[in-house]
């Protein structure tokens, strides 16, 4: 009996040895900055919508390459005169709370991010939306007011929330009890400190091979890198380029690269006396180097910007650059009453890198007699800053050191230029309001035959370079960095991590 006992115990430790204390997989992303916010229908940067993404769904999304796939919904199709846009809805999906997803679910989501009163970020993306009809329990209906060309990328931007939790939480609550069909769910989240995600079990597609996954907000690069070399983290995104080099040589990191949809720019709030003369903003566009810029803030991991939209979307046309000229950048302050410069100022986050991007205009601008006080902020507090303004007369915002990504030209233009999305709607935070350029983004959305429509782009873009409400960048290259035991985690062109395959063999 007694060695009977003994086999039993044995057995049951051998069992408990390979499947009680099995080894959890976790993986530790620094990224550069704090999250805002976790309502994918109210949030705007990037690094947000890379958590949101992580425990929400859409009903079309973006592969690596930027092609379009149906996710939550499993086909789709588009009425002849392309305003009616029919999704059907995949069936047995579940978000994490229980409940179904359906189509009732899904024009539950565009009709609260629609709402007029809650106004809420993502409504700008469904202005061209009459309504939205759920017709029974798997199809889905979008109809347009009028024909709209990038209705796709919209939809596969909307992230599908579980709307009995919208209803439990409400808009404020639902920020930090995310409900979604996604790959992972909520696990915590201290402000400043960590987001702690894990895997979703009962997830309906191939569920992630990671258990639980720790972004960790990391704003100096320094402290970024010494992390990824300890092993603290196991993935880096930005890696800071000035030290791509240094990092190379150790055997247990990989550095890698990628194109991207990204614009980095300075905004100039043409509302402001000194920036509402063109010549002003021509000269400020002479009298930055941006090969110097490339180097110097980027290590060269950055092409300069030769239109306002990057070289990697379609309709991009090649503008004549503002080379290097500080002799013409001089005339024209000369021409524009401002021969001995004047002070202003520039707002930007309060990371590392976009520090040093802001002392390098400072210095390039003082060559031309203008004076800018840089002023980085934590990323909550510059976009209430921003954003909170009501009307361009309350804006007290000078310039922006900023980026925006998109995956089409309407995306990186409408936000940006067009007069109606100016703060708080949109980033449009040059203020910059051209009825030309109006009428030719809303006609390049609505355009549907290509030739016509590139020549639409073509006018937009040749029309804003000259007017030049922004100092034009460049566009990253794309640079992150991981220990090589991290797998499958990649950086998407618009700065996006994506996490759906990520695994570890630490």
């Amino acid at each position: 009996m007694k060695k009977r006992m003994v086999f039993l115990l044995t057995v049951l430790m051998f069992v408990i040895s390979i499947t009680g204390f099995a080894k959890s997989k976790e993986l530790v992303i620094a990224v550069n900055a704090n999250f805002i916010s976790l309502d994918p229908h109210n949030l705007s940067d990037t690094l947000s919508g890379t958590a949101s993404a992580t425990m929400y769904e859409g009903l079309l999304k973006y592969e690596n390459d930027m092609t379009l796939k149906p996710l939550l919904a499993e086909s789709y199709n588009i009425s002849k005169d392309g305003l009616t846009y029919t999704f059907k809805i995949r069936k047995g999906i579940k978000f994490s709370d229980g409940t179904a997803l359906d189509a009732k679910a899904v024009k539950y989501n565009f009709d609260r991010v629609m709402d007029k009163k809650k106004n809420l970020r993502r409504r700008r993306n469904f202005l061209a939306v009459q309504k939205v009809e759920a017709i029974g329990a798997d199809t889905v209906k979008i109809i347009l007011k009028t024909p709209y060309s990038p209705m796709l990328n919209r939809v596969a931007s909307l992230k599908i929330i579980s709307p009995a939790a919208l209803k439990k939480y409400g808009d404020q609550g639902i920020i930090t009890h995310p409900v979604g069909t996604g790959p992972y769910v909520y696990d915590r989240w201290v402000q400043g400190d960590k987001l702690v995600i894990r895997r979703n079990n009962s997830y309906w597609g191939e569920k992630p091979k990671v258990d639980k996954v720790t972004f960790k907000p990391v704003i100096e690069n320094g402290s970024r890198i010494a992390m990824l070399q300890t092993g603290e983290a196991d993935f880096i995104y930005p890696m800071p380029t000035e030290q791509v080099r240094r990092i190379k040589g150790n055997k247990n990191i990989e550095i890698m690269t990628g194109f991207s949809t990204i614009s980095r720019y300075v905004t100039l709030n043409t509302t402001k006396d000194v920036f509402k003369n063109k010549k002003v903003r021509q000269a400020i566009n002479y009298a930055v180097n941006k090969k110097a810029y490339a180097q110097v803030v980027k290590s060269g991991y950055l092409v300069p910007l030769t239109s306002p939209v990057p070289e990697a979307l379609e309709y991009h046309v090649d503008q004549t650059p503002y080379a290097f000229n500080l002799e013409k950048a001089k005339k024209l302050m000369k021409e524009a009453g401002y021969p001995n410069g004047f002070t202003t100022s520039i707002w930007g986050s309060n990371n590392t890198e976009d520090m040093k991007g802001m002392q390098f205009i400072n210095q390039q601008l003082a060559q031309i007699g203008i004076k800018v006080e840089v002023m980085p902020m934590e990323e909550g507090t510059l976009a209430n800053s921003i954003y909170s303004a009501q009307t361009p007369e309350e804006a007290k915002i000078n310039m922006w050191y900023v980026n925006w990504s998109s995956f089409d030209i309407d995306g990186a233009t409408k936000n940006l230029f067009h007069s109606h999305f100016i703060p708080p709607v949109s980033a449009n935070t040059a203020y910059y309001m051209n009825s030309k350029v109006d009428k030719m983004i809303d006609g390049g959305a609505i355009e549907t035959n290509s030739k016509k429509r590139a020549k639409i782009y073509a006018d937009m873009q040749s029309t804003i370079w000259d007017d030049a409400p922004w100092i034009f960048l460049g566009s990253d290259q794309l640079v992150s960095a991981k220990r090589k035991t991290t797998k499958n985690v990649y950086v998407m062109p618009d700065g996006a991590i994506n996490l759906e395959k990520a695994d570890t063999s630490k």
